[in-house]
């Protein structure tokens, strides 16, 4: 069996997942951590280098999955490592998506390498799922809930709040709103109003809680035009009651296939780990890029661009006769 060599780029939640998640990949062999962090401090058993030393492996690695933010990391390390590695990412800022997508494309085409964009599970398997109810009921609308859970994107812009010493951020969906969805009544929907964001943050011990919750409620892509409610905790509170990881969401498409005839299309999720889950889902699609590589199919490429026989392992012939 062929041994993909992975490399994790950041080493937080996301990376610790992938770090874990591999172990469930026979066929993937983790060859190095990279941190900004001194290796020493990194709590891994697993070989562990600085990234400024990443390209002392450019012939030692198949495909980087980068777990850093993607408000600052991924923007400024995917194009850089694109020009020397194929790669992975979960950049889940929707408003500026053509833009990462435009960015990622000209590094990896230019240089021959793949990067897969946008793996997670929104944008990534929600996207999909949204592309393919849309395909099937085209008169309708589609809806999309997150939560209740932990956002790991919104809860990593807030901490790069100045003042913020942690923070953690929940996206709450209105529960009644998605049960008259799926009873088939029309409802007046939008992302801003069928959810609520909960801001939980330790501040520094200089820092202006007047100026920091202004600066989080319009931080613009993350959290202006939603109803945002910030609190302000002590360490302990957050040690003790805002460690969990968990969260989900659904996928609803709503649409006719004749007049008066509705069909309803929902796709969810209830995840215990929110990182672990998105890291499963990077995983399998750096094997995509490997296979993309391979085929020389080089550039940037969404989870639309995919083949879905390209995440297995297994050959065609096992997927027909068991899957299809």
């Amino acid at each position: 069996m062929t041994q993909i060599k992975i490399g994790i780029v950041g080493y937080g939640n996301l990376g610790r997942g992938v770090e874990v998640g591999l172990k469930n990949h026979p066929d993937m062999e983790l060859v190095g951590i990279f941190s900004r962090r001194d290796p020493k401090d990194l709590d891994t058993t697993a070989p562990a280098y600085l990234i400024d030393d990443i390209l002392d492996f450019k012939d030692k690695i198949d495909v980087l999955v980068l777990c850093g933010g993607s408000k600052t990391d991924i923007p400024e390390q995917g194009p850089a490592l694109a020009k020397h590695f194929n790669t992975v990412d979960a950049y889940d800022t929707h408003a500026l998506m053509p833009k990462h997508f435009a960015v990622m494309d000209e590094a990896a085409k230019a240089n021959k390498h793949v990067s897969v964009i946008a793996t997670g599970w929104d944008p990534g398997l929600f996207s999909l799922n949204r592309l393919m109810q849309e395909a099937i009921l085209p008169v309708g609308e589609t809806y999309t809930f997150w939560g209740r859970g932990l956002s790991q994107g919104h809860s990593d812009a807030v901490r790069r709040v100045p003042g913020v010493k942690k923070a953690a951020q929940y996206t709450v969906p209105d529960a009644l709103m998605i049960e008259d969805i799926q009873a088939g009544e029309k409802v007046e929907y939008d992302q801003k109003n069928a959810h609520v964001r909960e801001v939980y943050a330790v501040l520094e011990a200089d820092a202006d809680p007047l100026v920091v919750e202004k600066t989080i409620v319009e931080m613009p892509d993350y959290f202006k035009g939603y109803r945002t409610s910030v609190s302000f905790i002590s360490e302990e509170e957050f040690e003790a009651d805002h460690q969990g990881m968990g969260h989900g969401g659904h996928v609803i498409r709503q649409g006719e296939t004749s007049d008066d005839m509705i069909s309803t299309i929902e796709f969810g999720l209830n995840l215990e780990s929110n990182p672990e889950f998105t890291a499963a889902v990077n995983i399998v699609y750096a094997r995509a890029a490997y296979k993309l590589a391979e085929a020389e199919q080089y550039g940037a490429k969404t989870v639309f661009d995919i083949p879905p026989i390209y995440l297995s392992p297994k050959s065609r012939d096992e997927i027909i006769k068991n899957l299809l």
